[in-house]
């Protein structure tokens, strides 16, 4: 007899399904915790060719500084031109799309799932989280599910973002809420170079 972690009885099917289903877990987070030896190494070159490896799409000419942290393999794509600081937190378990010259700053953390807290279960709920070309994002703000932060838009530091930000919109506080708005109509810049060694 088989039973879930609420103690209810599973069928056959329901018993080899979850066993599959943790097997599968425990390589994920076997692979989880070997990258963190590549993305303790300084160099970019590195990184990059093994967050491919792993199912993460990256843009020619962006890069993700040392010290990264992911929840699950994949599920996360990141346009051209694009700088990622150190210790950033991506969530690619409800997809997370990040596009072209999007500077995020250092300690940002972007979740695309939580729990749904009034669910008997308490279980997950995946939302996508997009940000469009041109965004920034300051040091360790946080973005939620379902979020998608318009173009051009900046996100100040230590803000917490809870739903959609406009293009060209400057938000900032908990919950980030609308302070001003960026007078640059027209994007194409290109961010400086990475730091070498991070």
């Amino acid at each position: 007899m088989f039973r879930d972690k609420n103690g209810r009885q599973l069928t056959a099917n329901e018993a080899v399904a979850k066993i599959s289903a943790r097997f599968k877990a425990i390589f994920e987070e076997t692979a989880l915790f070997l990258i963190q030896i590549p993305a303790a190494l300084p160099s970019h070159s590195f990184r990059k060719l093994v967050y491919w490896l792993l199912g993460i799409k990256i843009g020619r000419n962006s890069f993700i500084h040392q010290g990264l942290t992911l929840y699950t393999l994949g599920g996360i794509s990141v346009g051209e031109g694009t700088i990622i600081g150190e210790k950033a937190t991506l969530d690619g378990r409800g997809q997370l799309h990040i596009g072209n010259h999007v500077d995020i700053a250092s300690e940002v953390m972007i979740y695309t799932s939580q729990h749904q807290i009034n669910a008997p279960d308490f279980g997950a709920q995946n939302a996508e989280v997009t940000i469009e070309d041109y965004v920034f994002v300051g040091p360790r703000a946080i973005i939620l599910p379902g979020v998608t932060v318009g173009k051009g838009a900046v996100i100040g530091a230590g803000a917490v973002v809870t739903k959609t930000v406009l293009p060209g919109a400057i938000v900032g506080g908990v919950p980030a809420r609308e302070i001003g708005k960026r007078t640059l109509s027209s994007f194409n810049y290109r961010l400086g170079r990475p730091r070498l060694f991070r």
